[in-house]
């Protein structure tokens, strides 16, 4: 192809990530073929169906196969025929037994492309890997690729937000290209030309550095959370109140208001994995002492979710066992279906473990809850989950939950106790209607 074309793009792996990049960019004007192994995947979106919950994207989806510019496929050859920019987008996770990233997916995806690269391309990774791991794939694609040496690997790292993924994918506030040639670069900028013709800013850098972006930009965000978390610890202490010293901390500019909220933690499938395989290739490479906070970090994580349980058996004059309690909430976060590491199911299954009869409710995970804790207890909405409880525990910050009224949830429940495990709700508002309050770091 000419340097004035469109790139043909092919997004390998259709999960979250995969999917997300390829119906954006064929709505942005690309021709895309998205593929994947998994052939109901496929099929679901292929049928117009996005198979995760994701705001505003089925209805991109739709339009994106109506203009004929997005088709799916499971054929790894079709593939190589069709794309002049390949974008891996498989999945990292962590490894069992192990903190270190699983790079099954990825090698299984460079080892099922390569054969089909026949003339001169750029393969672009996208997904969360240990550093290094693209001079390798390098040297994968250079053995096994028929075009040889002809072949370039590139990395974009992806800063996608759960429930703000379509708008972090057309309008980023900033792309990353880790490349090794001028050629790659220019192939990058083609194929992100309508996203830089806004004016996105692009910080050109070696494939190492690229690959350190998201571990590094993970870690930092994981450390703030940790952070004032930490400093609950100390409020619960003392009895100061950490949502105060979290505004002040908040109004220093050199500090900043984001992801200083004080509460439950964080979960889901980046950021607690993200920092245990930067750590552990951290030790790998000799570096291990440079980043050995992220372990105190996670660790305060995790002392939150055990910690709200104990604010939960407090409030209940110490038994949980043989208690009602109303768990809100199933997803890592709001505006999204994932429960990968989700604290709320943690504390839940907690509490059932100790002999509270639960019931949870999520708008959108309680599908994803039910197949992965059918022991657990679930209800139709948020009353329904709350009908006679002894306490009622917010545990992911939904804005169905803000917006019920004390009052209303009141004429359902045996006893008007409420924890706030996310600090979402106004304590004088539920105090003044008559219910126990308790917040993390709160007195």
């Amino acid at each position: 192809m000419n340097a004035t074309e469109s790139p043909r793009l092919t997004v390998i792996g259709t999960g979250y990530l995969g999917a997300t990049h390829a119906i954006c960019m064929a709505v942005l004007g690309f021709d895309v073929l998205g593929v994947d192994v998994d052939e109901r995947k496929i099929a679901k979106l292929a049928s117009g169906e996005v198979p995760f919950f994701e705001p505003g994207l089925p209805e991109l989806l739709t339009k994106a196969l109506e203009s004929g510019r997005l088709r799916f496929t499971t054929s790894f050859e079709e593939a190589g025929k069709f794309g002049d920019v390949h974008f891996l987008c498989v999945g990292t996770p962590q490894k069992p037994g192990s903190d270190a990233a699983d790079l099954t997916y990825v090698d299984a995806a460079v080892h099922a492309l390569a054969p089909h690269l026949d003339r001169r391309v750029l393969v672009v990774g996208k997904s969360t890997v240990p550093v290094g791991t693209a001079q390798r794939l390098t040297g994968v694609l250079h053995d096994l690729a028929p075009a040889g040496t002809e072949i370039e690997l590139a990395w974009n790292p992806e800063f996608l937000r759960e429930g703000f993924a379509v708008d972090d994918t057309m309008r980023p506030d900033r792309l990353v290209f880790g490349v090794a040639s001028d050629w790659a670069d220019e192939r990058l900028r083609a194929a992100f030309q309508p996203i830089l013709d806004i004016g996105t800013p692009v910080v050109r850098t070696d494939l190492a550095t690229a690959e350190l972006v998201k571990v590094a930009a993970n870690s930092f965000l994981a450390t703030k959370i940790s952070y004032i978390n930490a400093m609950a610890e100390v409020c619960e202490a003392v009895g100061a109140d950490v949502s105060d010293l979290a505004d002040s901390l908040a109004l220093d500019d050199r500090i900043g208001g984001k992801f200083l909220r004080p509460g439950l933690g964080f979960g889901g499938g980046c950021l607690p994995k993200d920092i245990r395989a930067f750590a552990h290739r951290a030790e790998e490479i000799g570096v291990g002492q440079a980043v050995s906070f992220l372990r105190e970090v996670d660790d305060i994580n995790r002392r939150r979710r055990a910690r709200t349980v104990d604010l939960v058996r407090e409030l209940l004059g110490g038994q949980i066992s043989g208690r009602r309690i109303a768990a809100w909430g199933a997803a890592f976060k709001p505006n999204s279906d994932d429960i990968r590491d989700a604290p709320a199911l943690d504390v839940a299954r907690t509490m059932h473990g100790l002999g509270g009869h639960v019931r949870v409710y999520d708008p959108a995970a309680l599908d994803n809850a039910r197949r992965a804790y059918p022991e657990l207890r679930y209800g139709a909405n948020a009353l329904d989950a709350a009908e006679d409880a002894d306490v009622v525990v917010l545990l992911t910050e939904w804005a169905d939950f803000r917006e019920i009224e004390p009052d209303a949830l009141a004429k359902v429940v045996r006893h008007k106790r409420i924890v706030d495990g996310r600090h979402a709700l106004d304590p004088a508002r539920w105090r003044a209607a008559g219910w126990e309050y308790r917040a993390l770091g709160r007195a």
